[in-house]
């Protein structure tokens, strides 16, 4: 008798992705669209996808997505919501796109307590223009715009978005997972279930930020990679919950 041990999520399509070999995007993507599909929530979904390795993310699930401008998925969530309150809305945005020219829109959104969720994959770089520096880059960092690394005297120092998004009143459920190694990805498929269990249960905004390794622009293989994360950023980006409403702490999944 033969037991089904692996398939494609219904929220996937079978398209081949743009992502370059050993990046995690494909990872979140199947843990999202796997926690969609248990959720029985694909015909109420509406994604809004960002500019980054992302951009193409409508291509890749098998639900409804529009496209945002660069930084702006939480303001296009906002809207969607506000108009259509009985849909699931969720954002995917890298670093680049959410803790950069996008912070504003994020941060008034939690503030706000929009009941929406955001999906926020830190690599640590600008993954899809060369490398460049991202506010996540850490300090000591070599990027194409900080070939020496990071500077943090002229630089600045890199900014921790779980952290931030926390404080503000209208934020239910923050926390940050990682995608290097088994574990760590079920406790991200975990989170993925609750910030979206927040949504449908309108308690507020939730964001699940995720670890994420970005091999070609590392310059490491993936193995290296996964290792790299594990050794550098986990220590400059702590995993855990950063904020969690009292009503979420009573879901169980």
């Amino acid at each position: 008798m033969e037991t089904l041990v692996y398939a494609r999520p219904a929220s996937l399509t079978e398209m081949p992705t743009h992502y370059c070999p050993g990046c995690t995007h494909g990872v979140a993507h199947r843990l999202i669209a796997e926690v969609i599909d248990e959720m029985n929530l694909r015909e109420r979904t509406i994604g809004v996808a960002s500019v980054g390795c992302s951009v193409f993310a409508y291509n890749y699930f098998d639900f409804d997505w529009v496209q945002a401008p660069h930084g702006r998925a939480p303001a296009m969530a906002t809207g969607i919501k506000r108009v259509l309150p009985d849909r699931l809305v969720i954002t995917y945005q890298g670093d680049g796109d959410m803790a950069s020219i996008g912070m504003g829109e994020v941060v008034h959104a939690a503030a706000r307590g929009e009941n929406i969720t955001v999906f926020f994959i830190n690599n640590a770089n600008y993954g899809m223009t060369g490398g460049q520096m991202a506010p996540t880059t850490l300090p000591g960092q070599k990027t194409t715009t900080s070939p020496h690394g990071r500077d943090v005297e002229t630089q600045g120092y890199p900014v921790r978005a779980a952290e931030l998004i926390s404080t503000l009143e209208g934020a239910s459920y923050v926390v940050r997972r990682s995608l290097h190694d088994p574990k760590n990805i079920r406790l991200a498929k975990k989170a993925i279930r609750l910030a979206l269990e927040t949504q449908v249960r309108g308690l507020g905004f939730s964001m699940v930020e995720l670890l994420s390794i970005c091999p070609t622009n590392w310059g490491m293989t993936p193995v290296q990679s996964l290792k790299w994360l594990e050794e550098h950023m986990i220590p400059y980006f702590p995993l855990g919950d950063y904020k969690v409403h009292p009503a979420v702490a009573e879901i169980k999944v």
